[in-house]
């Protein structure tokens, strides 16, 4: 069952349109996401900036791409190949978009793409980012295996998630989101620490609020 009027992710649900609205308006956004979430925005743009750190010629996947708010870290003319995969074709035409405002359309190429089976092949990317991505997947630990198996070792994955273990406060919000069809089953802190440390160094996850950001660095060899 879905909640009336919100919608899943193939529907282009107006959730998508607000949460990008959100990001791109820091001041209105921030405060947003202080009242409601109990997040601090400005850990998604630092988190974000490592795109803008990449040299000319790294490879970026960045799944799933929404709206392509994660867009805003990267810069014209930075002379990177950005992958923006989505398993919904309204997503990629909001990234598209998105780009094209942004002045970064040169560099940005679009994927229809499930997280489970990605199609691209080993250690082919610099670097992975997945904004508010896991909790929408339906397997969220093999999402993070095929994010690892597309990243060269040396490479970084990044992201943030609505996890399951941030406290009862957001668990009404948890809630509302699947039966929405807007969120998958979720998964917590330790998890990802886990699955990250199976192939990661490095690895940290900061909480702000019911959002947390994950980062690791792939073991070579």
């Amino acid at each position: 069952m879905r909640v009336p009027g919100l919608g899943g992710w193939s529907d282009d649900p107006l959730w998508a349109s607000f949460y990008d609205w959100t990001v791109e308006h820091p001041r209105a956004g921030g405060a947003l996401w202080r009242a409601g979430i109990n997040s601090d925005l400005r850990l998604l743009y630092r988190a974000a900036d490592e795109i803008g750190r990449q040299p000319a010629g790294a490879r970026v996947l960045d799944v799933p791409c929404g709206g392509g708010v994660a867009l805003r870290g990267l810069r014209p003319g930075q002379g990177v190949d950005y992958v923006a995969a989505d398993i919904a074709p309204e997503m990629l035409d909001r990234t598209t978009a998105a780009a094209r405002d942004r002045g970064v359309e040169d560099q940005v190429t679009t994927r229809l793409a499930d997280v489970g089976a990605l199609p691209f092949a080993d250690d082919e990317f610099d670097l992975v980012v997945s904004f508010t991505g896991l909790h929408c997947f339906p397997d969220p630990a093999l999402a993070v295996v095929e994010m690892l198996r597309v990243l060269r070792p040396g490479g970084v994955v990044t992201g943030s998630a609505l996890f399951n273990d941030t406290g009862l406060r957001f668990e009404p919000l948890r809630r509302v989101g699947r039966l929405a069809g807007l969120l998958g089953p979720g998964c917590t802190r330790d998890a990802v620490r886990a699955w990250l440390g199976v192939r990661c160094d490095d690895v940290t996850l900061t909480t702000s609020g019911a959002i947390g950001y994950f980062r690791g660095v792939k073991r070579g060899g």
